[in-house]
């Protein structure tokens, strides 16, 4: 078993972008004149949104249209994968810092705490993106690598083609869609010299709803892998941030379990559960994470604001909170979803 080389991200970011910057010119150039066929919507932070079977994305970027047309066409995938596949602000980070642990703690079983990747590492670094893999100049594994862990925020219907094929596992996990408008507000403000236009919640909630967001409309993203999960739940894991949240230690021995890495009675008797969920605790992953950059312009810090359920109680008016009640209502009519 082995993990992509965290090693590399002592080295110096502005390298790796650079690489990857020369790769994304290329895909822009390869698909600037398809995209142009795409409807297209002025909307997102005063970003061009194109819609792509069904979706909505971004363009010239690493989590765009243009990098998820280049991963349907040249990713390949392993029947031993693992995908951590989410909406944007579902609580990514921590399912990633999750599994990375689940899989891994046999590797880190004997070594000074302080020393595990995720003690010194965004769990970004330690599972990469599909969206930013395709244009790697090297890739994170090797051949010989199993299993490899990826995570991409691509709808189901979208990933290659080689994924749904391969056999491979994959987890999804949703939130509470008012907690991830706010998320979506804060962190975008964070990282407000990247636009040229700001938005008000207000505005974001207007663009929310009619699922200009990026991989949007969150709503479709989610039916998309619950039906996936309640067609093959030995493939797919459906999680929620919340469910999550109420009891981690056995939602995570259950993750262990879907994951081909279930936790022996002793290791449940020895506490490594619960040295795993303090491992990947909001408040030691933020800790760990409050200095240095994830890219160029994004600061690790930027991934962790709060990590409650519920917070969307200080941003949002009844109003605002009636309109996305409707319509998760609506959208989500008949199906065993709840926040």
């Amino acid at each position: 078993m082995s993990i992509p080389d965290v090693s590399l991200a002592s080295k110096p970011n502005s390298d790796h972008e650079e690489h990857e910057k020369e790769n994304l010119t290329l895909l822009l150039d390869r698909y600037k004149e398809k995209i142009t066929r795409f409807p297209r919507e002025k909307s997102w932070m005063g970003l061009d949104t194109y819609m792509y079977q069904g979706f909505w994305y971004i363009s010239k970027s690493a989590f765009s249209i243009e990098t998820t047309m280049a991963v349907q066409e040249s990713f390949q995938a392993q029947s031993t994968d693992i995908y951590i596949t989410t909406q944007p602000k579902c609580g990514t980070t921590w399912i990633k810092a999750l599994v990375f642990a689940i899989v891994n703690r046999t590797k880190y079983k004997n070594i000074n705490p302080s020393t595990h990747p995720l003690n010194i590492y965004n769990p970004h670094k330690c599972v990469p993106f599909l969206e930013t893999e395709i244009v790697r100049k090297v890739p994170t594994y090797g051949h010989a690598d199993s299993p490899r862990l990826f995570a991409s925020h691509i709808p189901y219907n979208a990933l290659p083609k080689s994924i749904l094929d391969s056999g491979c596992r994959l987890v999804y996990m949703c939130r509470n869609p008012k907690d991830v408008l706010v998320s979506w507000f804060h962190f975008e403000n964070k990282l407000k010299d990247r636009y040229r236009t700001q938005m008000t919640i207000g505005e974001m909630l207007d663009v929310y709803v009619k699922g200009f967001t990026p991989y949007g409309p969150y709503w479709d993203h989610v039916k998309e892998y619950h039906k996936a999960s309640s067609e093959d739940p030995t493939k797919v894991l459906f999680l929620t941030y919340e469910d999550m949240k109420v009891d981690t230690a056995s939602k995570l021995k259950r993750l262990a379990e879907f994951l081909g890495f279930p936790f022996t009675e002793e290791e449940v008797a020895n506490g490594v559960v619960d040295e795993i969920v303090m491992l990947c605790s909001f408040e030691n992953l933020k800790d760990v994470n409050k200095n240095g950059d994830f890219r160029k312009g994004i600061p690790n810090g930027s991934f962790f604001r709060e990590g409650k359920v519920g917070g969307w109680r200080n941003y949002l008016t009844n109003e605002m909170t009636q309109i996305l009640d409707d319509i998760t209502m609506e959208k989500f009519q008949g199906l065993d979803i709840s926040f």
